[in-house]
């Protein structure tokens, strides 16, 4: 017979461990894994596995009694029902066959306060079962951390893989004339404020979408790309983009924000998919540029900088994410003109390094980062390279190239990731591009090389990037859609992908009302002649915008009609 069963405490990721008498002589009639693998202090999500030692089942039945006010929420690969204190999980119909020998794995979300005691007692219909000591859970603990459950990762999550097709964007994309063409790529789901976490307006919410990838997914490999964007005062140097928290709301950002997102993507329901997330786009960039007695420099950046919140936010962001064995983070990197200078891309490595090694987070929990974010620079400028002279002067001091060190984001994304490596990044990362907006093709897309009267001529007359000056962003004219997503395309690239949903807005052209926290920023007015963070250029911008992630049609046609490779 068994002993008694002790409880080993510990929170999130706490299993039983059972002290069986005579084990040696005594079959176990069956054992019950019950694993936490989040706690967010008022909810959880739990994963059980029972395994039948004993005669073949054709339906099964396990029960237990909580000892606290836990309460089953709801529940995946079970019919799990509570009456007070006592829990019933019962077989579905496709999952009742149970094995001498054979395992069944179900989970479910449950709410409490007080404490979240494990379940001392579980019996397969009505045997009490041995509990197996089955360690952490693959929440890896309240704080993540430690990238558990790393030896289940891939090297790369798009080898081998389709990518999650965005039912929303795709529907939105085919409604457009000629839209056919590309609603069929797939796209990353933005999850820009708390709320979109359930859905907002009546929209898919992340389970939606998580549930419709699997569906996508059939018996193969599925990529699910999901932006995680809301950090305290986010996006400190661009107002359209700015986010619904304020620069100290910190705690509100981990358990609001970062915990049920973590919570939802560690349900087993979607252990099979790989979910590759963008960590936090613009804001750490931001710290390395915009503060300080740079020219650039903005109160509210340095504000974030002072207080840590940005690295603090991305770390406990990588530590919880990280901890989840399916989830891939890939941390936002700006783009070749904007880091790519000297003095920015040195720091930059540095600062990431910083932010991947705090709050728990270590450099296990990053497999890659990701450049061009939802921004136009060229992939591939092939009518000049850094190292072309005119008349003995360098293309580097031509005003477009301003001495930077890559002139397009290719050779930056490569460089950035030896640079990651060397600053004690794993030497296995990868890196992904954006290229949903910086195909720049149609009909002013160069031919070749600008004459060589000057430097100015021949690298303004050769480039493809067309903007007005490199720092432009907001809704650019004349862009186009660049090249398809694709796995393994170049050297230490993961892949290209459109992370960005071609035809949703940056920003508006004048101020609109909302309640969504973005404000009007001037660099999203076509009128708007700059400031030092474009050399006081005109802004580019396309006329008639709405807010930021809405969706702006002619700016959807004209990233066709530019695109490159063109479309068929």
């Amino acid at each position: 017979m068994l002993a008694a069963l002790a409880l080993v405490a510990g929170g999130t990721g706490t299993a039983l461990v059972a002290a069986p008498a005579g084990a040696a002589t005594t079959a176990v009639p069956c054992t019950v894994d019950y694993r936490i693998q989040n706690d967010w202090g008022s909810g959880f999500t739990a994963a059980v596995t029972v395994t039948n030692n004993g005669a073949a089942k054709s339906a099964w039945s396990v029960k237990w009694s909580y000892a606290g006010d836990q309460k089953v929420t709801g529940g995946w690969n079970t019919k799990i029902t509570q009456s007070g204190a006592d829990v019933t999980a019962a077989n579905e119909s496709y999952n009742g066959t149970l094995a001498t020998g054979g395992s069944a794995s179900f989970g479910f979300q449950g709410a409490y306060s007080g404490t979240n005691a494990v379940p001392a007692t579980f019996t397969l219909d009505g045997v009490t079962c041995n509990t197996d000591d089955g360690g952490t859970g693959g929440g890896g603990g309240t704080g993540g951390g430690g990238g558990g459950g790393t030896g289940s990762r891939v090297d790369n999550p798009y080898a081998g893989a389709k990518v999650y097709v965005n039912p929303e964007w795709s529907a939105k994309a085919a409604a457009e004339p000629g839209g056919t063409r590309v609603s069929g790529q797939p796209t990353g789901v933005w999850l820009d404020r708390i709320a979109a976490i359930d859905g907002v307006n009546g929209g898919m919410g992340l389970r939606d979408h998580l549930d419709a990838a699997l569906a996508q997914k059939g018996s193969g490999e599925e990529v699910v790309q999901l932006v995680v964007y809301d950090l305290p005062g986010r996006d400190c140097a661009a107002l359209a983009s700015n986010g619904e928290l304020g620069p100290t709301e910190i705690d509100k950002y981990r358990t609001q924000f970062i915990d049920p997102i973590a919570a939802i993507l560690s349900d087993p329901r979607y252990a099979s998919l790989r979910i590759v997330t963008t960590i936090e786009i613009d804001s750490l960039p931001n710290l390395v540029t915009n503060t300080g007695s740079r020219a650039t420099a903005t109160a509210t950046c340095d504000t974030m900088k002072a207080n840590g919140n940005y690295v603090k936010g991305v770390g406990y962001a990588l530590a919880k994410l990280g901890a989840i064995p399916n989830v891939y983070n890939y941390v936002d990197a700006g783009h070749h003109g904007w880091l790519g200078w000297d003095d920015n891309l040195g720091p930059s490595a540095d600062l990431f390094k910083q932010a991947a090694t705090s709050e728990g987070a270590t450099v296990d929990d990053v497999a890659g980062f990701i450049t061009n974010t939802a921004n136009y620079s060229a992939l591939k400028e092939n009518n000049f390279t850094v190292d072309d002279t005119v008349d003995g002067t360098s293309v580097r001091q031509s005003k477009w190239v301003d001495w930077n060190r890559y002139v397009d984001e290719l050779s930056y994304a490569q460089a950035l990731r030896a640079k990651l490596v060397s600053v004690g990044f794993n030497s296995g990362i990868g890196m992904l591009i954006d290229t949903s907006r910086n195909g720049w093709g149609g009909s002013a897309r160069p031919a070749g090389p600008g004459a060589r009267t000057s430097v100015d001529t021949y690298v303004d007359g050769g480039r493809y990037d067309r903007r007005i000056h490199i720092g432009n962003w907001c809704n650019q004219s004349g862009a186009g859609l660049g090249e398809r997503p694709q796995t393994s395309p170049a050297a230490g690239i993961d892949a290209y992908v459109w992370m960005k949903p071609p035809g949703e807005s940056d920003g508006s052209s004048s101020a609109i009302a909302n309640d969504e926290g973005k404000g009007f920023d001037r660099m999203c007015d076509p009128t708007y002649t700059g400031n030092a963070r474009n050399g006081n250029s005109m802004s580019g911008a396309l006329p008639g915008a709405p807010l930021s992630g809405h969706w702006f049609s002619a700016q959807f046609q004209q990233l066709m009609r530019n695109a490159y490779p063109p479309l068929s």
